[in-house]
């Protein structure tokens, strides 16, 4: 089974030493931005649905 699991624990290991850690903490800024922007598209979306709800008299609440 080594010669399976071996290969693959160096190419992770070979993946996280050439990208992660010199990209540093620029990917957890990136997935931040990229949340929040999605969190602020969302409210907005939910704004709008909220205010539809409201003029629909017929709407089960």
């Amino acid at each position: 089974m080594n010669w399976l699991l071996h290969p693959i624990r160096d190419f992770l290991i070979w993946m996280f030493e050439n990208t992660l850690e010199p990209l540093g903490n620029s990917p957890n800024i990136v997935f931040f931005c990229i949340i929040f922007g999605g969190l602020v598209y969302w409210m907005f979306v939910q704004n709008k649905l909220n205010k539809k709800a409201d003029q629909d008299p017929d709407q089960i609440k």
